[in-house]
């Protein structure tokens, strides 16, 4: 898989906030989100060691991870037609199973009828930048398409514990950049609003990542919007010894402030 260097990161990150920095005076828009998000999870993994390889592993079916509820935390900010955001994504499974089968993973080989507790934690950055191609404020209660540009931070650690064998673990660190597309569309005044957003990015072989939104926003008092949506987040990576395809889809729900 091709390696994503931090001096192509910083670059890219300096690049996005000159743009905000430097754009027209007008516009003007900065305020913080809190979301709370409800997929559904599927998820499949391996993970080698130096010398052996691992067992391909559903992490539903083999060690009995299940749905859990994500919090978000964003903040953004925009002039005209340039708009910058940063949002955080916790990400954490635990499960306790008595496993059907031998699971060899990291090395560390857990015989069938262990009692396996697993840890899966996963945490995600994203920096995005979007520039409004059209930004029609007129039209309807306001109307705008955009290209986007984005760099994802993924923190992910997986950890399998059984009495009988102790603990093993492996991380993954990893910066991927992306690329897509989002649309405004203002239904009532400034008092309801629908957003989209689709962004993603194929690599060498299968690795792949793309996630897609779309919601519905609600203003009942100035400076106050409440936000309802269905997101979709599809990743696979490969990575040195850390393999793991995931996928995550279900409704979500916020609060922001902003001014």
């Amino acid at each position: 898989m091709k390696k994503v260097s931090w001096v192509g990161v910083i670059m890219l990150t300096g690049i996005l906030f000159a743009a905000t920095a430097t754009a027209p005076a007008y516009a003007f828009e900065i305020g913080a989100r809190a979301f709370v998000w409800f997929p559904q999870y599927k998820g499949d993994m391996k993970i080698d060691s130096d010398n052996l390889a691992g067992s391909a592993i559903n992490a539903v079916d083999d060690l009995g991870l299940g749905n859990e509820i994500y919090p978000e935390v964003e903040v953004y900010g925009g002039i005209g037609k340039h708009h910058l955001s940063l949002m955080y994504t916790s990400m954490d499974h635990s499960g306790l199973k008595n496993v059907t089968k031998n699971i060899i993973f990291n090395g560390v080989n857990y015989a069938a009828g262990s009692v396996i507790n697993t840890d899966l934690k996963s945490k995600m950055l994203d920096l995005e930048y979007q520039y409004d191609l059209i930004n029609l404020e007129n039209l309807l209660a306001g109307f705008s398409i955009g290209l986007i540009g984005k760099v994802k931070y993924l923190d992910c650690e997986a950890q399998l514990i059984a009495p009988t064998v102790g603990e093993s673990k492996d991380t993954l660190q990893y910066f991927i950049p992306m690329v897509g597309a989002g649309a405004h569309i203002g239904l009532l005044a400034n008092l309801l609003e629908a957003r989209a957003k689709v962004t993603g990015m194929g690599y060498g072989g299968d690795n792949m990542i793309y996630e897609g939104l779309a919601e519905i926003s609600v203003t009942p008092f100035p400076f106050l919007d409440i936000h309802g949506g269905y997101r979709h987040l599809k990743m696979k990576v490969d990575r040195k010894s850390f393999f793991m395809d995931s996928q995550f889809s279900g409704p979500y729900l916020g609060l922001s402030v902003g001014f």
